[in-house]
């Protein structure tokens, strides 16, 4: 085993930019005065918060003295800070659709031809065979980036989550790492290899070897691919700003970097799983899982670890379940709890022919056949299309 890297928690008059971070450990310091700001300390330089929490989300950080990780929280600001979500005015027929500022776009090929296994050198993100860049990580396209140390006959050990800093030359994805990838909304990545986490960690994308990117699927050479074609799930966005949904990378670092952007006005589809076909957890068959952003925040800001007191990112206030499994999808909407307690400050419908029952949300209220309550509500619908309303 390794020895373990030392993060200390210290103070200081700024937040650093972005240090390389191993399989590591907290050190904290207590400081006096309470107008600082908190930030990480790692074999001498300094990562910022946002960086340090991914780490510690996905197992690769963890505090030296077994201490609670949630103290990585900068301290509250005096006395204007943590800016509510703006609230949000009563749509009006005639108001006209802001456009987000986004300059993102989700172009991409979604399921392209065949992924030329140990032909590209590992400095090239491979948008032709449909992977989607996403700049606003700072891997070179990346959605996220892993680099297992070591490898037993259980599983993948000591996966240290590679961080800017350590891209060689502009290159992020490293040789022995495993780099993920979104792909168009619509699709998903079908990329991850069959040996996974030790203990229970995902792990996913095309991994880095003698310098060449190679395919990890034991199924597929594609990159991308669709979920079921049973149940069509979309969103359609009724108001005047746009929406932020925001999929969690998984397999992989598990970070919410995989963008949706709903444009005023416009509908877009999310991914379904088949469960059959998709990434099973130590035998268990999984989802997928997104973020819905406050309306009016760019998949730029939304789409990646937000910051403790914050409503955007993991701290958004709402999430959405996808999955489809024994025959039929199943569609929720819900809390983001345990994270935040906010609520979403727009309704959220679902809808489509041969639903099961009614799920709705508003005014913090997630309302069904049998009443309402603070948590969630769940539908499930065999086929045809069913719609995530917001308004």
């Amino acid at each position: 085993m390794k020895t373990a890297a030392v993060l200390s928690l210290l103070a200081a008059v700024a937040v650093a930019k972005p240090h390389p971070h191993g399989h590591a450990q907290f050190h904290k310091r207590e400081c006096a005065n309470p107008t600082v700001v908190v930030v990480y300390e790692l074999d001498g330089g300094l990562i910022d918060d946002v960086e340090a929490q991914g780490g510690v989300k996905n197992g690769t950080l963890r505090m030296e003295d077994g201490g609670d990780v949630q103290i990585a929280a900068k301290p509250e600001p005096t006395p204007s800070p943590s800016p509510a979500p703006a609230s949000q005015p009563v749509q009006k027929a005639q108001e006209k659709p802001q456009v987000s500022e986004s300059s993102f776009s989700s172009g991409g090929g979604g399921d392209a031809s065949d992924f030329p296994d140990g032909e590209l050198d590992c400095s090239v993100f491979p948008e032709k065979y449909g992977a989607v860049k996403i700049p606003w990580t700072n891997l070179g396209g990346w959605t996220g980036v892993q680099k297992p140390n070591e490898v037993s006959t259980t599983g993948f050990n000591d996966i240290m989550t590679v961080t800017t800093s350590q891209c060689e030359d502009g290159n992020c994805c490293v040789e022995g790492a495993y780099c993920s990838y979104a792909c168009k909304p619509g699709y998903q990545k079908v990329q991850w290899p069959d040996m996974q986490g030790a203990t229970g960690q995902s792990v996913g994308g095309l991994l880095c070897k003698d310098g060449k990117l190679r395919v990890t699927s034991s199924k597929t050479k594609q990159l991308c691919g669709k979920g079921t074609d049973k149940v069509s799930v979309k969103v359609k966005n009724k108001m005047g700003k746009n929406v932020a949904i925001c999929r969690t990378d998984y397999p992989g670092t598990e970070a919410e970097t995989v963008p949706v952007d709903a444009q005023p006005g416009t509908e877009v589809p999310l991914t379904c799983p088949d469960a059959d076909n998709f990434y099973n957890w130590q035998g268990t068959k999984t989802s997928a899982q997104y973020y819905a952003n406050p309306a009016g925040v760019s998949v730029e800001d939304g789409c990646q670890w937000g910051k403790p007191g914050g409503n955007t990112g993991n701290y958004a206030p709402m999430n959405f379940g996808v999955g489809f499994r024994d025959g039929s999808a199943w569609i929720s909407i819900f809390q983001n709890v345990p994270t935040t307690n906010e609520k979403q400050k727009y309704t959220v419908r679902l809808e489509g022919d041969g639903m099961s029952g009614t799920c709705e949300y508003k005014d913090g209220q997630y309302c069904s056949d049998t009443g309402c309550n603070e948590k969630g509500c769940t539908v499930s619908i065999a086929s045809g299309t069913i719609y995530y309303i917001l308004e």
